[in-house]
């Protein structure tokens, strides 16, 4: 039988798997610093692959928490801590609807490793979070199999459900598998259930209420000359999520093709002569392309290349430029002093994988009642 670590007020021990720069970690200290908080979230260890990202968490989540390096490399040198909570979304190419989707993509396989991190911690509940195509993979089926009587998990079972992420308070559509599993001696938690004020999609978060107070005009382009000692090397930053309110260099005609896009509106609104060859041969299809959000709707899901308006529809409601990074961490709901270390590339790479903070704030808050107090 699963035994409990915990008193009342006490911290969950968790344990942040394919961490990134932290949004789940991020929205499970937002959970503990609530009034109605029970415990506290306390992160023994992360573990993060990307240096940039695994920088990035310790800026924000405390010096010493995270193994920068592969998973596999973590369990081959460290003793796994005990946990209470585990916690990760490993990387999730391999079964995205966005590119060439390769069963055989080789970071399929890297839920195997957070499995046996399951299996060394004994928690009494682990948080998987990945794209829904997860939930008709080859992985999934595998992953219930470990949880039936005779796998390596036979002590645990799980439920999967698609939440969006509009429906907890982040002013962004985004989908996402979300995992809970438990110890079979304890009961299943449920999923965080959505608030009264977003069970409407006419009060979903928008656009609008996200990017207040924002300068709508942007001239820097660059990124303040600062540098970030981690792991024996030189990374450029800490920058905080308000710094980083920066544009790109447009060449004219990309000027020219954003002044005959509205709000709301795509490359569908081009003239001929600034439709790119690709865009004349294909009338229809995806409408994002080039498009522009809409001030007075969630955004669309923010991705890795959100700076580039040919990748979809990231075109700022009223300005010729494409979203900012501080934009960007506004839609997936990071506070203005959040850190963020690297290039301006890498930093839109972690903003775009992260999880929704708001979205990580529900799923802590609805779990943490699940733990036992005095």
């Amino acid at each position: 039988m699963v035994s409990s670590r915990l008193t009342s007020r006490a911290e969950i021990r968790v344990l942040d798997l394919f961490s990134g720069a932290g949004g789940l970690s991020e929205g499970l200290a937002r959970a503990s610093a609530t009034r109605a908080a029970t415990h506290k979230y306390s992160t023994v260890r992360a573990v993060e692959l990307d240096v940039d990202a695994a920088a990035s968490y310790e800026a924000n989540h405390g010096k010493h928490t995270v193994f920068t390096g592969a998973i596999e490399d973590w369990i081959k040198v460290e003793d796994v801590p005990s946990a209470d909570l585990i916690i990760g979304g490993p990387p999730c190419q391999g079964f995205s609807a966005l590119g060439k989707k390769d069963v055989h993509d080789k970071r399929n396989q890297l839920w195997k490793y957070y499995a046996d991190t399951i299996l060394k911690a004994q928690p009494q509940f682990f948080v998987l979070e990945n794209v829904p195509r997860f939930l008709t993979s080859p992985q999934f089926n595998q992953f219930e199999e470990l949880c039936l009587p005779g796998g390596n998990l036979r002590d645990y079972t799980f439920q999967a459900r698609i939440l969006n992420a509009a429906e907890y308070g982040t002013a962004q559509l985004r989908k996402r598998v979300i995992l809970i599993g438990h110890h079979r001696d304890l009961p299943f938690p449920g999923f965080p259930e959505v608030a009264g004020t977003f069970q409407d999609p006419s009060d979903w978060k928008t656009v609008r209420s996200a990017l207040r107070n924002l300068p709508p005009e942007v001239q820097v382009q660059n990124l303040p000359d600062r540098t970030h000692q981690f792991g024996g090397g030189v990374l450029a930053g800490p920058y905080r999520s308000d710094e980083l309110h920066i544009t790109r260099h447009y060449e004219e005609i990309s000027l020219e093709r954003f002044s005959y896009i509205g709000e709301g509106e795509n490359r569908f609104k081009l003239p001929e002569h600034l439709k790119a060859p690709c865009w004349r041969k294909h009338t229809s299809g995806s409408a994002d392309v080039m498009g522009r959000l809409w001030w007075d709707r969630p955004s669309v899901t923010i991705r890795t290349e959100f700076f580039k308006p040919e990748k979809g529809r990231y075109l700022h409601p009223s300005e010729p430029r494409a979203i900012t990074h501080h934009e960007a961490a506004r839609l997936q709901g990071f506070r203005d002093t959040y850190r963020w270390v690297g290039s301006k590339t890498s930093i839109a790479r972690q903003i775009g994988n992260a999880v929704p903070v708001p979205l990580g704030q529900a799923i802590g808050q609805h779990l943490m009642l699940a733990f036992p107090t005095a």
